[in-house]
């Protein structure tokens, strides 16, 4: 379903406001202040970028998709829907995780909803976070225990792969709260990011579904006083820099592990990804609002298939 939500058409081109400055990290920046785009929702999650350069984003708890285009219109794309959370743009579909239990689709012209993933071992989902194509056009997606019922549908928190034939088959079942999950843009690498663990994963890709032993990619940085505190979603630039959202911002890992630097956020980031002219533009999803950042960097585009 889709339609103009009016209280979102207020905040439509309501001022940008430059909220935040951070350090220059070379090479990425950010280029000028992070800036507030949009204010007063629920939870924000899961910003998607098409090629026409429109913004698609969730807000979980009043279970909707909007879309804010490149002119800076605010609408909503779809309600309701599952109470929704990361998203990807393939094309012309819009990839869901839908935390009622479910992998989906939306046609970004009709608004079409399409099942692509219901159930597990003849169980539900707990709840699906996050998610990333590969070229092959299978999904890995994230199923830990936010927003899942209790006791949990599978039994435990885990990392899937759904082929292009709709088959599924779990991958990882041994950490806390797999949350962010994304492919190196050579897609030999399947990086996942638990929410309760404080060091960062990574596991080879040996071929499309398949993984090898995992690894301790990195370790974030910790907010002062806390401790094994993870991250949240990221996205990925064409040189293979991750961008992490966590408490303290987004903290940014070459693909060597080796941190670059940490851009600041006002509110708690929950996930972010690359959009905009030259898709040099990092979009936040921040706990209330929408936020924008200048970069020198490039997203990456995951083509799918």
């Amino acid at each position: 379903m889709s339609g103009i939500c009016l209280s979102c058409c207020l905040l439509t081109l309501s001022a940008v406001l430059p909220v935040c400055t951070a350090e220059e990290i070379p090479g990425i920046g950010p280029v000028g202040k992070v800036q507030r785009l949009n204010a007063d929702f629920a939870f924000t999650e899961g910003p998607a970028s098409d090629a026409a350069g429109n913004l698609y984003f969730t807000d979980i708890p009043n279970s909707r998709i909007h879309k804010r285009d490149a002119k800076g219109t605010l609408s909503v794309f779809a309600e309701p829907t599952g109470h929704c959370n990361g998203l990807m743009v393939v094309g012309n579909r819009l990839l869901a995780c839908e935390m009622d239990g479910q992998l989906k689709e939306y046609d970004l012209t009709t608004g079409k909803e399409t099942s692509l993933a219901t159930e597990y071992n003849g169980a539900r989902f707990n709840a699906p976070n996050d998610l990333v194509i590969d070229k092959a056009g299978g999904i890995y997606f994230t199923d830990p225990r936010y927003r899942a019922p209790d006791p949990w549908p599978q039994g435990k928190e885990a990392v899937y792969y759904r082929a292009p034939d709709g088959i599924v088959t779990r991958l990882i079942e041994d950490r806390t709260a797999p949350n962010g999950v994304i492919l190196s843009p050579d897609e030999k690498t399947l990086y996942v990011i638990p929410s309760m663990e404080k060091q960062m994963w990574s596991y080879p890709v040996e071929s499309a579904g398949k993984i090898g032993a995992g690894k301790v990619f990195c370790e974030l940085t910790q907010p002062e006083g806390k401790d094994n505190k993870g991250g949240d979603g990221l996205t990925i630039d064409t040189k293979g820099n991750l961008y992490i959202t966590t408490a303290l911002g987004l903290q940014i890992f070459a693909p060597s592990g080796k941190q670059q630097g940490i851009i600041k956020v006002p509110e708690h980031p929950a996930n972010v990804s690359f959009g905009g002219k030259g898709r040099s533009t990092l979009f936040v999803t921040a706990r209330k609002s929408l936020y924008s950042v200048e970069t020198q960097a490039t997203g990456h585009v995951f083509t799918g298939k």
